[in-house]
């Protein structure tokens, strides 16, 4: 009876997610929705789960000033559809683009993120940490370069 009513709310929310033409998914879902979500999949032993092409993306050597953008691929090797619910890096030089739509269980979807070196000389490591509506609620990726100070 439970799994019953698990599925229909989780059939209802997909239906109401993608019916919505002027909004993607992640823009309307709120805070208690993901925890609502996740706490649903749990119960019906469903969780979105990440897999990343790779965990860290070395720039290598840049000049300060420089604006570098890489691509990490995210893969949903869960149960159900992956919400990407917010993305931030540690720090406002490095801006994250998540994909708006859920990924469902099985496929892929790229997230690109770019990195500006103005003002950040030396080695840098910076972290994105996406919200999303996996088992742990958050899933983290670097990016790492060696910037060369500007001449003055």
């Amino acid at each position: 009876m439970i799994r019953k009513s698990i599925n229909l709310m989780l059939v209802s929310f997909v239906f109401m997610a993608t019916s919505c033409k002027q909004e993607s998914a992640a823009d309307i879902i709120t805070e208690a929705d993901m925890k609502a979500i996740q706490e649903q999949n749990a119960i019906a032993g469903r969780l979105a789960k990440v897999e990343f092409d790779k965990e860290v993306h070395d720039f290598g050597t840049i000049a300060e000033g420089a604006i570098v953008e890489t691509e990490f691929m995210v893969k949903n090797v869960g149960d159900s559809d992956l919400i990407i619910h917010e993305a931030k890096g540690s720090c406002g030089c490095t801006v994250p683009q998540p994909p708006k739509d859920p990924i469902k269980p099985g496929d892929s979807a790229p997230i690109k993120v770019s990195f500006d070196s103005k003002g950040k000389p030396g080695s840098q490591e910076k972290t994105v940490t996406l919200k999303t509506n996996t088992a742990n609620g958050h899933e983290m990726f670097k990016i790492k370069a060696n910037v060369t100070p500007a001449a003055k």
